[in-house]
């Protein structure tokens, strides 16, 4: 299996001549070419990153420990790859706390040395900065076992793309080194004149601290981090009461996709604050004695001890029988009280489930918006025990102003029951699994809910035609929360966009004028967002109502397509013929006929509700799953050496192949080139957009542009087409018909296409050149020779 390393370090060590001088110094020679596989030089201990963003003006200090365990000195010239795009001013750089001198390298000059480096080194890793500048400085010699601490400052400013601001720290896309970083921590502290609205993170779960609507910090800290991802950061600022922001993304001929993120106030003037009922529905059977009816208790006393002064409650106990706190809605005033009659809870009983809920719905106030917070630990014993029956009686019960939210504790409870309340009454559900507290959890949610600003909102577009939205019915507005929705839209331009809602039964309207939706390129994680979200409904779908041929096949399209791993296509990694719609369909029946109906209770019921729960209300792509074992070969399986997501596209290893999985064999006839010939280069220089798919290994198929090129090893093709829209000479390239292909010619070697390659051709080089890029890294998945 091909070797995966990480850390934020670029290790590229090709030993020349010039071992008997090493020895006449008497330092300890370096092992002889070539080296032991896998080879060790370096280590980060840390990675601090520190950014501070004043109107604008980000200045981002990087501060890094590395060490060297080998018996040898190691030397080398030090790479920091910038920001694409961004204007970098006032750098400044330590070397053990000594200041000396670093240059910026430009795009084209750090362009030369990722050429070189590929030339020399017949590895393309680098591949993926091409474009960008670079920070360049002699930081080395490190000696035997010896530590060097390096730190880098530099400014930049930001600058608004439909009113969002991107800031991006590179660290380590696609790339590895030979372990993980051992800590690292990323602070961003920012400050603004203007009030600050959305906050948002798409490649790292962050945190997030408000002291007011003018100032915010953003943290992430990890041990032992494969630092893959770079860190990106959007927010924007803004006046208004809520703040809307558009991202968007498009390929040239397809519908494009758009993230929306809608953002209230952090602190709302209590008149604009929208009065609320909320009802505590309770379990209080037998099986919530001991810990977990403490816990519900702490979780009840935290949520009526944070009403807003307009609220109101009541609390509904239910086991064989049902109790009411009171026979009407309790003013916030009274929470005291309310509290009193919690603490007194005992559990004992049976679990009458559809009473409780029946009681609630009929405290429920028409004219007020209404929360019931429903929690139970197990399945329905007394009333009403069919799940389908249940739900109907709730449904025509429940008013429209009705929001339940669900929480399953332990895994006893009906998924199938829980889901379908939350889902039929515009609410979510939740799983408290074995260990986890459940006052924490209802805790953390209530904090996020208890104050709404808008409610029954919708949204209207003018100018551009949208489908396919996630989540499909949209949740309520709160203060210090955002909505995050996802969508397609057909064609790209400026657009209206207004949303609507209603605060103390009064309409309320927001319109904005500002937004475009790209006609070609944008965000590139946005795709596999929506995928994300989409695969998530599709299965919660399927389980919920059975298996559809029309949602499988969706599912596995959608997979197959971005890269998401799911129940029906965990072994589809190993599947052959997946370029083609004949074989998704063999799939897709294949599918039909392994997988079980899904039960409603049990350990693997709970695990796969909240799963499915987590993909339909994802925030940011799907992250590759962990090794798992192979249904077919029984073999553990490590995802990331077979699959990787590159951009919006994903490509799958195929007999030492990385292969596009929108390449068809019966659509193309792939042009080949070969790795590190003077078309190659070419092409790259033409087309800068390829680098990173390129950057996969000496073996690539790709589809760009409307053509699909092929890297092999050798000379490769006479000629080479030059994708029009970006050629340097636009008269010379043209796009080839459609035609019936031969297939794509496979590599013979068990890892030498895969990221990585031979450390080769070192005698151009100077001796003992060690190039380190620092602070993003390189995927070291093998080492051969």
């Amino acid at each position: 299996m091909l070797k995966k390393f990480t850390l934020t370090l670029l290790v590229l060590f090709c030993i020349g001549m010039g071992f008997a001088a090493a020895a006449q110094a008497q330092e300890p020679i370096p092992p002889p070419f070539p080296p032991p596989i896998p080879i060790d030089q370096f280590t980060i201990a840390y990675q601090r990153v520190n950014v501070t963003i004043v109107n604008q003006i980000a200045t981002t200090h990087i501060d890094q420990l590395f060490v060297n365990p080998n018996s040898w000195m190691v030397e080398g010239t030090y790479l920091f790859p910038l920001p694409a795009g961004a204007t970098v001013s006032q750098l400044t750089m330590w070397v053990d706390g000594v200041p000396i001198e670093a240059k910026i390298l430009t795009a084209s000059e750090a362009q030369q040395i990722y050429d070189e480096i590929v030339r020399q080194m017949r590895d393309p890793a680098l591949l993926k900065y091409v474009g960008t500048q670079a920070i360049q400085a002699n930081v080395f010699p490190l000696p035997p076992n010896g530590e060097r601490r390096v730190e880098i400052e530099y400014q930049q400013l930001l600058t608004a793309e439909n009113g969002l601001f991107h800031y991006v720290y590179p660290q380590s896309t696609e790339l590895y080194s030979n372990e993980p970083l051992q800590s690292q921590s990323i602070r961003v502290d920012l400050q603004s004149n203007e009030a600050i609205r959305t906050l948002y993170s798409p490649s790292h779960a962050v945190a997030i601290s408000r002291a007011g609507e003018f100032a915010a910090v953003v943290g992430y800290e990890g041990n032992n981090v494969r630092a893959e991802e770079d860190f990106s950061l959007f927010y924007s600022v803004s006046p208004e009461d809520i703040g809307l922001s558009l991202l968007s993304y498009k390929e040239t001929g397809e519908n494009g996709f758009f993230l929306l993120l809608a953002s209230p106030k952090v602190t709302v003037d209590p008149n604009q604050v929208v009065a609320k009922d909320v009802i505590l529905v309770l379990d209080t059977s037998g099986s919530m004695f001991g810990e977990k009816i403490d816990q519900a208790k702490e979780a009840a006393n935290y949520v009526i001890g944070r009403l807003n002064p307009q609220d109101r409650f009541n609390v509904v106990t239910f086991s064989t029988g049902v109790t009411l706190y009171e026979r009407q809605m309790v003013a916030a005033a009274n929470a005291a009280a309310g509290q009193a009659f919690i603490n007194r809870i005992e559990a004992i009983g049976g679990t009458n489930i559809s009473q409780a809920l029946l009681e609630a719905i009929a405290l429920a106030d028409r004219e007020r918006p209404t929360t019931i917070i429903f929690l139970t630990d197990g399945l329905a014993t007394e009333g009403i025990t069919d799940s389908g029956r249940l739900l109907d009686t709730v449904s025509q019960a429940a008013p429209p102003n009705v929001r339940l939210f669900a929480f399953g504790v332990g895994n006893d409870v009906d998924t199938f029951l829980l889901d379908s309340l939350a889902q039929n009454h515009r609410g979510t559900s939740s799983y408290v699994r074995p260990g986890q507290a459940i006052d924490e959890v209802v805790s953390g949610f209530y904090a996020k809910i208890s104050t709404p600003v808008l409610s029954d909102i919708s949204l209207d577009y003018d100018g551009i035609v949208v489908e396919q939205l996630y989540p499909q019915t949209l949740p309520d507005l709160f203060a210090g929360s955002q909505l995050v929705l996802v969508g397609r839209y057909r064609e790209g331009g400026p657009a209206t966009l207004t949303l609507r809602g209603t605060v103390n039964g009064q309409p309320q309207e927001f319109v904005y004028t500002d937004h475009h939706f790209q006609t070609r390129g944008g965000n590139e994680f946005i795709p596999r967002l929506w995928a994300t979200r989409a695969i998530g409904h599709l299965l919660t779908e399927i389980r919920l109502h059975g298996e559809n041929p029309e949602l499988v096949q969706s599912v596995i399209n959608l997979s197959v397509r971005y890269g998401i791993i799911t129940p029906y296509t965990s072994f589809l990694i190993e599947e052959d013929d997946i370029f083609s719609q004949t074989g998704r369909n063999a799939v897709a029946q294949e599918a039909a006929a392994t997988f079980a109906p899904a039960a409603v209770s049990g350990e693997s019921a709970v695990g796969a509700a909240a799963d499915q729960g987590a993909l339909a209300e994802a925030e940011a792509p799907m992250a590759p799953p962990a090794p798992f074992v192979s249904l077919q070969t029984g073999q553990l399986v490590d995802v990331a050496d077979l699959v990787q997501a590159v951009g919006s596209k994903t490509f799958v290893l195929r007999e030492g192949v990385w292969i596009d999985t929108t390449f068809d064999p019966a659509q193309f006839t792939p042009e080949q080139v070969g790795f590190a010939s003077d078309s190659y280069f070419d092409l790259l220089a033409a087309a800068p957009d390829l680098g990173p798919y390129f950057a996969l290994g000496t073996q690539v198929v790709v589809v760009y542009e409307g053509v699909a090129y092929q890297v092999v090893e050798g000379d490769g093709s006479s000629s080479v087409t030059i994708p029009s829209v970006i050629a340097v000479n636009p008269e010379t390239g043209s796009s080839p018909a459609a035609t019936t292909s031969t297939g794509v010619v496979t590599g013979t070697g068990s890892g030498s296409a895969g990221r990585g390659g031979v450390c080769g051709g070192a005698a151009a080089l100077p001796v003992g050149l060690l190039i380190l890029v620092v602070g993003l890294g390189w995927r070291r998945r093998d080492f051969y020779h």
